[in-house]
């Protein structure tokens, strides 16, 4: 009826309007046949990516905030392409200036300008980044604030333990689920500036999942629970109130590209100790996937050789199953792992 109709979400979102009969998008302002027709499908030529996980960067037309996040974002990942072939010259000219070999031929017309930008990289520049490791570079600049929540009807085991889980997050928030559906989540995340959602899953009022979803693009974590040990149920005697200081974190055995991944994910929902005199301290160690949560304070009345930690709760087991590169609604979101 002369609007364009998203294929995979099967709406006329107007994301993607028509002109004069080209199609011109509404990311780009251009009508150069940047979004190319694949099997029927119209395919963004500047994310390269799925036509059916387009949905990550849906958001509302009219929300001038969303629309420039996802702008930069969709622009990032255009230039991927352009910044791993320039970092692949740079590479290769320091290469053959260290071992003192004869530049290649093809780089000798851009070698000048190519060793300049060399001598000014410094440790962070000198890394070939990417959209995917991108989305926590700005995370430190401010502290995290998280959203709790649970999953629909909840039993009152799991509204406890999700009281529970939310005090392990310092700068975090709880809220009842009620009648509200993954998207109206994230865009209450996006429009009070949550940096991420955590979300709590039960089956016969056991806890069994955590999702841990990254705001405003990605990536989510899919966590399985097992061993859930609840405050009450800590065996330590006099375990008191919950600590409000920012906890010290213990990331063990996070070595491979997945594990630093996973570590990447966990940390960013802490905010950094304020001060040294904090003697909050929570573990995840990584035995065989498993990963283990423990929150624990500690006291040192005569130094170091006198440390006595004391086992706060809540205390839970969690097995990686899954990673997504968009938020918890994108349920056609590509998957990382």
């Amino acid at each position: 009826g002369g609007v364009t109709v998203c294929a995979p979400t099967g709406q006329s979102c107007g994301v993607c309007e028509l002109e004069g009969g080209v199609t011109v998008c509404a990311l780009t302002g251009q009508s150069c046949g940047v979004c190319e027709l694949e099997g029927g499908v119209t395919v963004c030529a500047l994310t390269v990516v799925n036509p059916t996980s387009f949905r990550k960067w849906h958001v509302s037309k009219h929300d001038p905030k969303n629309r420039a996040l996802r702008k930069e974002f969709v622009y990032r990942k255009s230039l991927e392409g352009k910044e791993r072939e320039l970092y692949e010259k740079k590479r290769k000219i320091r290469q053959c200036l260290e071992e003192g070999k004869v530049i290649p031929t093809e780089l000798r017309n851009s070698e000048a300008s190519l060793r300049t930008e060399i001598a000014l990289e410094d440790t962070n520049t000198a890394v070939n980044g990417n959209a995917a490791d991108d989305e926590y570079a700005k995370a430190n600049e401010r502290d995290p604030k998280v959203l709790v929540t649970t999953s629909r009807d909840p039993s009152s085991r799991l509204t406890q333990f999700v009281k529970e889980v939310k005090l392990l997050f310092p700068t975090s928030r709880r809220i009842n689920r009620g009648a509200q559906v993954l998207p109206d989540l994230v865009e209450l995340c996006r429009s009070n500036d949550f940096t991420d959602l955590v979300m709590v899953h039960e089956h016969r009022g056991e806890p069994d999942g955590l999702v841990i979803s990254h705001m405003p693009f990605g990536p989510t974590a899919y966590f399985g629970l097992t061993n859930t040990v609840m405050r009450h149920d800590v065996k330590d005697q006099d375990i008191g109130t919950v600590s409000e200081a920012n906890p010290h974190l213990v990331l063990e055995n996070f070595t491979t590209p997945l594990g630093k991944r996973t570590a990447n994910i966990l940390k960013h929902l802490f905010p950094s100790p304020k001060d040294g005199k904090s003697k909050r301290v929570i573990t995840f160690a990584n035995d065989s996937d498993y990963i283990a949560m423990r929150h624990h304070t500690y006291e040192m009345p005569r130094g170091a050789s006198s440390c006595a930690l004391t086992e706060v709760g809540p205390r839970f087991e969690m097995k990686l199953y899954q990673i997504k590169l968009g938020t918890i609604d994108a349920d056609d979101a590509d998957v990382e792992w």
